[in-house]
């Protein structure tokens, strides 16, 4: 008599076996390297990678499975990047342990060069833009979100940080300069810096009509050349231009001076694509969570926000972040290192 074994059910199991089987391969394991503060296409990923663009869908599939990565569609183009790892969730401690296990990998000299030349095709394609369409900039900004329609919220949070009175401040790209004027009422000094000839110079007409003579403008790579640091550096709608944010803020908090503020302009995460072709973005703003963790990444601890919504279905997210000063970094390591008492 052939008896029929009972269908046993290993669903808590079958998600340890996908976290296990994800983890299981040295592409997969430098894939979730490469994501760390990153995201990026398939097609990238194959670039990346030097594999073809099926092998790299299959991994990638394999890495979502077990929730390893996530998506994020950009337009037509979609993106992945880690997933972190979900405290409710059967798994999340194998999940959070062999992120932080990857996290102690270095990437092949290769692959980091290739990662480079991604961030490289990127940049470029920005540059290009700006390039091209100085003269039209602030039509194409207004199709998304001119100054004027969040401006007010911007300079309540900026007035109400309490910066010394002989504070000194730096945007990174200004655009046309629309912003100068009252960063020039603010700070003793304002650096304003762009990588684009075409953008400072609309910048420099602004300066020259409106008298302001405590700002200085330099054509500077804002990750890469010398300059000053800030009391408070002023990212206005620019972070969605930079080839790999997560990586440029952390970078960037550098410039800041402990105790002083970065503070950030940004588009929330959207769906209008056009606005690649339109105004130049890389990236379709960001979700507010993203700003946060990459701040804290970079060293910042998180201030006031102010979300804009605008009648054109967009909405603008006004981030502060602050830098610890060097005594709160003291007393936070002293802190940190007192012995516990005896049990």
């Amino acid at each position: 008599m052939n008896m029929r074994a009972p269908q046993l059910a290993f669903e808590p199991v079958d998600a340890l076996t996908a976290l296990c089987k994800a983890g299981g391969d040295a592409l997969r394991l430098n894939i979730l390297r490469a994501l760390a503060n990153d995201s990026f296409g398939v097609l990238e990923l194959a670039q990346i990678f030097a594999t073809g663009q099926s092998g790299i869908s299959h991994h990638l599939k394999v890495l979502a499975q077990a929730g390893l990565v996530a998506t994020r569609r950009e337009g037509n183009a979609i993106f992945y990047r880690r997933a972190l790892a979900q405290s409710e969730q059967l798994g999340s401690r194998l999940h959070a342990a062999l992120l932080d296990e990857v996290d102690q990998l270095a990437l092949p000299d290769d692959v980091q060069q290739r990662i480079a030349a991604v961030h490289s095709q990127r940049a470029a394609t920005s540059q290009a833009f700006f390039a091209r369409s100085a003269a039209s900039f602030q039509a194409q900004q207004d199709l998304i979100a001119g100054l004027p329609q969040y401006r007010d919220s911007l300079l309540a949070l900026l007035d109400s940080l309490g910066l010394p009175s002989d504070a000194n401040a730096v945007e990174i790209g200004p655009g046309d300069g629309s912003f100068l004027p009252a960063l020039a009422q603010r700070f003793t000094h304002v650096l304003a810096l762009d990588n684009s000839t075409a953008m400072l110079a609309l910048a420099q007409q602004r300066c020259h009509s409106d008298g302001l003579d405590n700002v200085h403008l330099l054509l500077a790579d804002a990750l890469q050349d010398d300059y000053p640091a800030a009391d408070c550096l002023v990212l206005n709608m620019v972070l969605h231009h930079f080839a790999a944010p997560a990586d440029a803020l952390k970078q960037l908090a550098l410039r800041v001076k402990p105790g002083g503020s970065l503070l950030i302009t940004e588009l929330c995460s959207h769906n209008q694509s056009w606005a690649r072709e339109a105004c130049g973005d890389l990236w379709l703003g960001f979700e507010q969570d993203d700003l946060a963790r990459w701040a804290a990444a970079a060293g910042l601890d998180n201030g006031e926000s102010l979300y804009v919504g605008l009648r054109n279905g967009f909405q603008i997210q006004v981030r502060h972040f602050a830098k610890p000063s060097i005594t709160h970094g003291l007393r936070a390591a002293t802190t940190g290192h007192q012995q516990e008492p005896a049990r």
